[in-house]
């Protein structure tokens, strides 16, 4: 064999085992009862969201549709009508922030069924359970939170 094809049949060989390595390194063993408790967590929070955003989508129908009370078709040149606007932005914006957590939560559910929760997506090792308790969606490390 020749001299870049053994080069390539190496770099090929450390990419394998690279990949392999990697695979390896994103699944984690957590205790049974720890992954019940943090699955607990989980199930409670993606109910909690869920209840939010189907009461902000039932307003926003009943606004939208104009079916609301006077107060919710307030003249938007008067006071009320700037304190109407914006009370729907803030009730907008918690909608949208329930719905973004809603899907990091359902994501953190994919990963605990597919073994690989608890593993931080960025450096491959596992999150400390005091901050899965924190944060049961987390899917970082500490360190690494502002690069997910």
């Amino acid at each position: 064999m020749c001299g870049w094809a053994r080069r390539l049949t190496k770099i090929s060989l450390t990419l394998v085992q690279s990949r392999a390595a990697k695979e390896v390194r994103l699944t984690r063993d957590l205790a049974k009862s720890t992954l019940q408790h943090l699955r607990g967590k989980l199930d409670a929070e993606e109910e909690r969201l869920v209840d939010i955003i189907d009461e902000y989508d039932k307003v926003f129908t009943e606004v939208s549709m104009g079916s609301t009370s006077a107060e919710h078709s307030a003249d938007p040149n008067s006071a009320d009508g700037g304190s109407l606007a914006l009370e729907l932005e803030m009730d907008l914006s918690i909608l949208e922030n329930a719905r973004e957590l809603l899907a990091k939560v359902r994501a953190a559910q994919k990963r605990m069924d597919a073994g690989t929760y608890g593993v931080c997506v960025v450096s491959g090792k596992p999150i400390p359970v005091e901050r899965l308790e924190a944060l049961p969606y987390a899917t970082t490390l500490v360190e690494h939170a502002d690069r997910s």
